[in-house]
Order: C-alpha cells, then structure tokens, then sequence
C-alpha cells in the first residue's frame, strides 16, 4: 500500500484571488539558454548509452554556466567582439569496465556532450555563428562512486531513488499563466520570426493581474542588423505589441489585457534593447541551470514550487527530476476530474528506496461547488497510483523530449 493521501484544500482559487504574478523566461535568456544545453546533453548521453550497451549508465549534466560575451550592437548590424563563455560540468559514467574482454572501455562523454551542446545552440539562436561566437568548454567528470552504486542498484527492475527530496505540481493553468507561456511561445515562434526577424530569442514575460486586469510587462532584445535606425525599431514593438493584443484576446477569456514591450528603452536618449545576436548573453548577462523556470515552463510565486534544478539530471532515478515532472502529470489528469477545480501534488522520495514507492504523495484539491472530496478520493488515487505503476514511461517520456523541463 503507497502512502498517498487525498485531501480537500480550503482556500481561494487562483483566479478568484485579488492579485497573480507569472513569469517566464524565453528560450534565449542566459538562464534558459542553459537549462536547455543541460538537458539536451543529458539526452544525448542517454541515447549513447543505449546505443552501446542497451541501458542508461549514471549522470547528471545540470550544472552549466553561461558568462556573458561583448558586443558592440548599432542600427544596421553591430558585432560580437568577445565570445560567449558556456561551461559544461556535472558527472557521467565515462568508462566501464568490460569483464570478458578484461579491458577498460573508454566513452565518448565530452565529445558527445559538446555536440549536443553546438546542435541545441544552433535551434534555439538563429543570429549566432557557433564556432566562432560561442566557446563550449566541457568539463564533466567521473561520478561519484556511492550513487553510482544506488544508481546500478534496482528492486524488481524499479531504479532506486538517488535522493530525499520533493517534487511539486499543481493544474489547471490560471488564464494569466497561459497568457504567459503562450505570449514567449508565440514570440519564439517561426511563424513569428519569419514575418518579423527583428525580434530575437531573448525574451522574458512578467504577467501580472490586478482583479481583471492583467498586464504583460515584455523585454525582447531586438536584433541590429534588421532595423536600420529608430524609426525601424520602433515599428518592430509596435508591430509584435498587436500581435501580442491579437493573441491574447484569444487566451485572456474576459480579462483585459495591457502589452508593455521594453518599457527601459529611451527614444530620445537612443537607449534601446538592441542586440546583435537576440540574447543578452552577448554583453555580460550571465545564465545558470535551475534559476529560471520551473518544469511548467513558468515561475509561479503564488503557487507551490520546487527550488529543484531539474534540467541535466538523470531520467533513472533522480527524484528531484523525475517527481516534479510526475507531480504536474498527475495533478493535469486529476484536474480533469468531475468536480475538481484545481489540484496541488506534492511527492516525497527516500533514498534507496523505489522510486514507484514514495514516501508520500500528497494532493490536496479544490472542489466545485456541490462536490464531496470523498467522491473525488478514490479517483485521484487511481490516478496517483496508475502513474506510479508505469513511472518508466516518464523515463521514457524525458528521454524522448516529449516533456519539458523548463
């Protein structure tokens, strides 16, 4: 018998609250930027692993470090005069032991690693030359041999967990939280980018609601070399501000909605988010995995969140990955549920314990109106312990890239 306990939460619903505040940063801010490179060199090595001996071996890539380059931006094109600096460290499995042959088998970790790094920069940021913009200096090493162990250990094919930590979920979305993911994506977009080039990865979105008022406060770096003076910036903002009134009129379901794009900038001054490669990682904004956000893809101060770094680590047995993700899987089905209004989950592992046995799994749940969380319990435990009983499809699910982790 897991422990998992069902319970009623008496509290306000989000959106029946006074005031919300929702963040997100873009796929190009320094942060993000490596978050993204963590988990993409953590699938790489996955998928060398199991292209050479059939099963993941021990890692954990979530310790990137981005420091910001120089550059020189100016209406028509600037440039990149020093390069920007990405660190790649952690730990990986980076030779084994082969009994048969009596030999040691060295991996190709720092090279695989790299690559992906290079593939996942050349996605994300269009205006950027990677071999001559970027230095990639890995520096992953050997891991430690105690979770190694706990790692290679299993009860009945279940990894065992490799921590005492926590993971947290909670759904539905609030409208101000889907205004704020769906306003980066858009602007990430290649639709976007093909109709305005101008704008550029680094994008951050700050909602906030006030009653039925939400307003997006957006910084965008703007790329130099297409808009060639200040007449052409300024019809960039006021372009991507229509299209970000357009989106949200059919997201924000009732609310009015206020767009503020690069609320710093100083026409007269000539001071503008102006960039030569769309991200300010190009002059001194440095970027570490884990500061930005959270699994949702959104950093949620009125909400429940893990501070856990969750990009890099391994797919296997690390909990602090694994249950954040599992904890807004289970909570999005039992938000689905007749009568729920939202859904809060909470898991706790145990060192060397299963990681299909937690600790504790709690949900706390916010009723309709007419509903009796006895009638709900039953359900949302069915749910808890279905994800339980197939939690390698969430190993499976992070390997593929079919769910996010920032």
């Amino acid at each position: 018998m897991r422990n998992i306990i069902v319970k009623k939460l008496d509290i306000e619903p989000i959106e029946e609250r006074e005031v919300e505040i929702v963040e997100r940063k873009g796929l190009g801010h320094p942060d993000s930027i490596c978050d993204g490179i963590a988990e993409s060199v953590s699938r790489a090595l996955c998928k060398m692993y199991i292209e050479k001996f059939g099963t993941i071996l021990h890692h954990n890539t979530d310790q990137v470090e981005l420091v910001g380059g120089h550059a020189y931006p100016k209406f028509g094109g600037g440039e990149l005069v020093s390069p920007i600096y990405i660190l790649l460290s952690g730990r990986a499995t980076m030779e084994i032991y082969d009994r048969e042959k009596n030999e040691i088998i060295k991996l190709p970790v720092g090279t695989t690693a790299v690559k992906a790094a290079k593939e996942y920069l050349k996605k994300v940021l269009r205006n950027i030359d990677i071999d001559k913009d970027v230095i990639i200096d890995c520096r992953i090493g050997q891991g430690s041999m105690d979770l190694i162990d706990v790692f290679e250990r299993q009860k009945n094919k279940v990894p065992l967990a490799n921590d005492t930590s926590f993971g947290v979920g909670y759904a539905p979305l609030s409208t101000t939280e889907k205004l704020v993911l769906e306003t980066e994506r858009f602007l990430n977009s290649d639709e976007l980018k093909k109709e305005i080039p101008a704008v550029g990865e680094d994008i951050k979105v700050m909602g906030l609601r006030e009653g039925n008022k939400i307003t997006l406060t957006i910084a965008m770096a703007v790329v130099d070399k297409y808009v060639k003076n200040i007449e052409e910036y300024k019809e960039v903002i006021r372009k991507v501000k229509e299209k970000v009134e357009d989106l949200a009129k059919k997201i924000a379901n009732g609310y009015e909605v206020e767009v503020n794009i690069n609320t710093a900038d100083d026409y007269e001054r000539g001071s503008v988010y102006l960039t030569v490669t769309g991200t300010s990682s190009e002059m001194g904004d440095d970027g570490s995995v884990g500061r930005g956000n959270r699994v949702n893809g959104l950093i949620t101060p009125f909400r429940p969140m893990s501070m856990e770094a969750a990009s890099g680590k391994n797919p296997v047995n690390h909990v602090g990955k694994i249950y954040n993700i599992l904890a807004n899987l289970i909570a999005n089905d039992i938000a689905k549920l007749e009568g729920v209004k939202e859904c809060y989950v909470r898991i706790l592992s145990q060192i060397g314990k299963p990681i299909n046995e937690p600790k504790a799994l709690d949900i706390e749940i916010i009723t309709e109106n007419g509903y009796d969380i006895k009638e709900i319990e039953p359900k949302a435990k069915e749910i808890a312990n279905k994800w339980l009983d197939n939690i390698m499809e969430v190993q499976k699910m992070i390997v593929e890239g079919k769910v996010n982790t920032f």
